[in-house]
């Protein structure tokens, strides 16, 4: 059975950092995209950075690049999102999340592809 358990969120002032953490386990994540998605109340999940595990190819959405940046230990099935230059619009539950298609890499990263779920770990950003 597949897990995925995320962690790190916390409240920040705007300007300060977070490091994310998802912890996986039960499934081969080899060839796979892992990655972040955010939901804000009354907004759509959405896409913020992604990794292709194969080559480590990433995705940030628009509204986070250069401020985020994804990584992966494949040693420790880690994944991590750094997140600096936080703004009070980036406030929003992160979940973990993980595509096991073959073409996961290709086309958008859209939470309908999406196979399995972490729990989600809240980030708070004050002005």
């Amino acid at each position: 059975q597949a897990q995925l358990v995320d962690s790190g969120g916390g409240s920040v002032q705007a300007g300060g950092s977070l490091r994310l953490s998802c912890a996986a386990s039960g499934a081969t994540y080899d060839r796979s995209c892992m990655g972040w998605f955010r939901q804000a109340p009354g907004k759509e999940r959405e896409g913020v950075a992604r990794i292709y595990t194969g080559v480590g190819s990433t995705y940030y959405a628009d509204s986070v690049k250069g401020r985020v940046t994804i990584s992966r230990d494949s040693a420790k099935n880690m994944l991590y999102l750094q997140m600096s230059n936080l703004k009070p619009e980036d406030a929003a539950m992160y979940y973990c999340a993980a595509d096991l298609g073959p073409l996961c890499h290709i086309g958008r990263w859209d939470k309908s592809r999406i196979d399995y779920w972490g729990q989600g770990t809240q980030v708070t950003v004050s002005s």
